[in-house]
């Protein structure tokens, strides 16, 4: 397993401007201990999700809140970084609320502890598909089988009637973009920059937009989750990580275009124009709105429903949530 020491430290001075607001603590986090560890891992990805944002411009942040040892990892064993978590190689996870809910139906020991935004995915199509139920019969791509994108794409077939494993012809491939303009495909569910992309080719049209269709924009699209062990270990840490996660999400609505500059500059995003749209785009002002046992009630039954996993939602909320420390960081950072 490989480990990026504060990828390229950019953020020592490129946020400094931007996060100068943020770092004025409340009373309440004055009057706290210091984090019970400094050191805490986070994971990264090569082709990351501009959505993911908050987390890769979170450094000066985390910094302020005590922490000298933080690192993003690129790697771990198994495909996702939810299987990274589950196995100990990072301490927290940003990732689909589908995903934790896979871990918790699996018996990892995780804890999600609030929610992080709404909306980020859009589910294109060609000209020839006008609804989600047209979809029968059609060649939707995947990155993999099983993996996080054709989890959600179950998920928001069987909504509509159909039955993911027979009504959908599955087509694996690590360029779905291409792969659409080359007609190979007929729809595919796209992460941020793959919007703006093809929007700026002209490809498709878009079936779902999670950050404004219903039933999905009512629910968080990430959420934060840590070890089951870290939260019990490091309660004051945990806290901390957390708070300094939302002051990067609200940093997003008040600067998004410090945060896309910031994004570029630390390699995690290649183009500042499809960055900043997503910053646009996505809903990162909903975290204190939304109730995030909400949010993993839906998915978990959806996904009881689909036959993904058989543990109950009441179940999956009981063994896998935590929302004490978001409870407390709602009446802390109430603006």
């Amino acid at each position: 397993m490989q480990i990026i020491q504060s990828r390229r430290r950019f953020l020592a001075g490129a946020t400094a401007a931007g996060t100068a607001g943020l770092l004025n603590f409340s009373t309440a986090a004055r009057a706290e201990p210091p984090p019970e560890t400094t050191k805490v891992r986070f994971p990264v990805f090569i082709n990351a999700s501009d959505c993911q944002a908050p987390m890769y411009v979170s450094e000066a942040l985390l910094h302020a809140e005590g922490f000298t040892d933080i690192s993003f990892v690129p790697s771990g064993t198994g495909p996702d970084s939810a299987d990274w978590l589950a196995n100990g190689e990072i301490d927290f996870d940003w990732n689909f609320p589908p995903s934790h809910v896979l871990s918790i139906g699996k018996g990892a020991p995780i804890k999600v502890l609030a929610g992080m935004h709404v909306g980020c995915l859009e589910l294109i199509a060609n000209d020839g598909i006008r609804s989600v139920p047209d979809l029968k019969g059609k060649r939707v791509g995947i990155v993999e089988r099983d993996g996080i994108g054709h989890l959600l794409l179950m998920l928001m077939t069987a909504y509509v009637g159909l039955d993911p494993a027979r009504d959908i012809e599955w087509v694996s491939s690590e360029d779905q973009l291409q792969m659409f303009a080359d007609g190979s495909i007929d729809a595919f569910l796209a992460t941020p920059p793959q919007p703006q992309l093809a929007r700026e080719r002209k490809l498709g049209h878009v079936l779902i937009d999670t950050a404004i269709d219903r039933p999905w924009a009512q629910y968080y699209c990430c959420m934060l989750a840590t070890s089951a062990a870290f939260a019990q270990q490091y309660p004051i840490a945990t806290k901390r990580v957390l708070r300094a996660m939302l002051k990067a999400v609200d940093l997003c609505v008040s600067d998004p275009e410090q945060v896309a500059r910031d994004m570029v500059a630390g390699g995690f995003a290649n183009n500042y124009g499809y960055a900043l749209k997503t910053l646009s785009d996505a809903r990162y002002d909903k975290w204190r709105d939304y109730d995030p046992e909400d949010s993993m009630r839906f998915y978990a039954l959806r996904m009881q429903e689909t036959g993904i996993v058989e543990v109950s939602p009441n179940k999956v909320i009981a063994d896998g949530t935590d929302w004490s420390f978001i409870d407390e960081l709602k009446r802390e950072l109430k603006t």
